[in-house]
């Protein structure tokens, strides 16, 4: 068996949130199920049960994991052998962690296809309850499918939550099986790209922050004005500083401090002396890509400063993606 040639896919959602009868048609489906042996992994038992006289090929192992203690390489290495698995289906728990199952994968795994199912009329109340669970599943997922979805709902709520977590992802809004719509709405950013200097309004760092990361070719040679605290030491050069702010993507236990790397020009240098660790300031800076090492050697953004002033702290201390 080679190294990464089996294709695992990944169903994940809340319990009664359509993974099981989307998992069902695939299977029905001759070109999916074309006769190759399938190893299928249960993480969670719903109402609904598969009806395997309907499978397009009989050629699906069945295995019923009880519990995440249950996921471990050698464990799924091993079930994949015994079936001689040419592809696996994972129908994951929603209560489970995501890392848990990306720490045991086997290494003849490919990670292929990663779906998030959510019943439109549960989610907004399992979002507001279990929000660090549902930003779990949407953070890395390929696609986010809304079931039961009715004319009377508002997409752009359920668009604002996926982007939330993730600003990639496909997202379908499922009526019907007769009718499911892509979603459309666009993600303007809520600053100026074209303007002579981007001006990132306070509560937009985490948008910025996130999108200059993502799609960092976009802003190479653009000039940028953001306010942030200073992080002065931790080895970076002399002339090199971090800004940053505390960023939330889904809850209060899943804040960190995003900052980006910042080199003072040459007649902004003893400016640096006069600041502390923690202070706000305002940096205008022409935006590159560079080798860091406080990016541990890897490319990332790097303000090139060209004036830093002191700032007045933001009303809202923390900077989140969608108010």
């Amino acid at each position: 068996m080679e190294i990464q040639d089996i294709p695992a896919y990944l169903f994940t959602g809340f319990l009664e949130s359509g993974k099981t009868s989307f998992i069902q048609e695939s299977l029905e489906d001759e070109y999916f199920n074309s006769g190759e042996n399938i190893l299928l992994l249960l993480c969670e038992e719903g109402i609904e049960e598969y009806d395997r006289e309907k499978f397009a090929s009989p050629n699906v192992y069945i295995e019923v994991i009880d519990s995440p203690e249950q996921l471990s390489a050698q464990k799924l290495h091993a079930l994949t052998e015994m079936c001689n698995a040419e592809s696996v289906i994972i129908e994951y728990n929603g209560m489970w962690d995501i890392q848990t199952l990306v720490d045991n994968t086997p290494e003849e795994w490919l990670l292929y296809q990663n779906m998030f199912f959510a019943d439109a009329s549960t989610i907004m109340t399992f979002n507001s309850n279990m929000r660090n669970l549902v930003a779990d599943k949407m953070k890395f997922c390929d696609s986010v499918v809304f079931n039961r979805f009715t004319d009377e709902m508002d997409k752009m709520e359920y668009h604002k939550l996926v982007r939330t977590f993730n600003r990639r992802t496909d997202i379908m809004y499922e009526y019907s099986p007769e009718r499911v719509e892509l979603d459309n709405i666009p993600d303007p950013l809520p600053y100026d790209m074209d303007a002579d200097v981007i001006e990132i309004d306070d509560e937009d760092y985490a948008v910025w922050y996130r999108d200059v990361n993502e799609e960092i070719e976009k802003y190479i040679g653009k000039t940028v004005e953001v306010k942030g605290r200073i992080l002065l030491g931790g080895g970076l050069p002399g002339n090199s500083f971090i800004i940053g702010r505390h960023v939330m993507t889904c809850c209060v236990e899943d804040i960190e401090f995003c900052g980006v790397v910042c080199k003072a020009s040459r007649g902004n240098r003893r400016n640096i002396n006069a600041y502390e660790n923690g202070d706000w300031v305002t940096v205008k800076a022409v935006i590159t890509e560079e080798e860091h090492k406080a990016y541990h050697g890897e490319p990332g953004p790097v303000l090139s400063a060209v004036e830093i002033v002191a700032a007045q702290e933001p009303e809202e201390d923390v900077a989140v993606f969608y108010r």
